[in-house]
């Protein structure tokens, strides 16, 4: 009880992280009821020098879980550096390269871990869920993240592929050779599809003999998928 004010001191430290007082302080007692609990007197350590590292260790991992939504620091270098950060850093501009640099050098770390713990520090929350008040028509975050498809449309509209895919392909093992190959030039090629009179130069035809096969082969090639349908 003597050292509840130690607590307080240390929890007053903290206020710049926008959390109530109050729960920095309660954090804290935890961390002090832990330090005593593995306290030993006999190794001629006062408790107050033992508990601080129990009390901060609590403070910190309170702020680390409710300072965002999203967690800031997983690891415990993170953590470290988040701290560090957040104590030496001057006011909230960006850092430029040369502050990014001298602050790495001091801590041990690479600069890229600076710079990345920076934009978490200065980044926001976004709610993905609408806003009570917002107006009807607009829109939240989420309404981009979200499909509004039933599962068992996604399924049917998949099998619908599947089957449309079989389809072409039994109807196009039903063609000769010339024919499949006018069909595949002129049709299911992503990009630079031949014209007839491509084809009928490369085939010693006419254009018009290049057409009639299209023709006849499409005819073909609908039948043999409507009967496997």
């Amino acid at each position: 009880m003597s050292h509840l004010r130690f607590v307080v001191a240390i929890a007053r430290g903290y206020k710049g992280y926008g959390l109530p007082q109050a729960d920095l302080i309660q954090e804290g007692n935890i961390g002090l009821m832990k330090a005593v609990k593995r306290f030993d007197p006999e190794r001629g350590v006062r408790l107050v020098s033992f508990a601080v590292h129990w009390i901060k260790a609590e403070i910190h991992e309170f702020i680390m879980r409710n300072w965002r939504l999203v967690k800031i620091a997983t690891t415990k270098q993170q953590r470290k550096l988040f701290f560090n950060l957040r104590s030496m850093k001057q006011g909230l501009d960006t850092m430029n390269p040369k502050e990014v640099q001298a602050m790495a050098t001091q801590l041990g770390v690479k600069s890229e871990e600076v710079v990345e713990m920076e934009k978490r520090f200065n980044g926001s929350d976004i709610s993905l869920d609408p806003i009570s008040d917002e107006e009807d028509d607009t829109f939240s975050p989420i309404s981009y993240l979200t499909d509004g498809t039933e599962p068992s449309q996604l399924l049917e509209n998949e099998q619908i592929i599947q089957l449309r895919e079989k389809g072409l392909r039994q109807s196009l093992d039903c063609l000769d050779d010339r024919s499949r190959h006018i069909i595949e030039a002129r049709w299911l090629r992503e990009k630079d599809t031949a014209t007839l009179h491509d084809l009928a130069d490369e085939l010693g035809v006419s254009a018009e003999r290049i057409r009639q096969i299209e023709v006849k082969a499409l005819q073909k090639m609908r039948g043999v998928m409507a009967a496997s349908a």
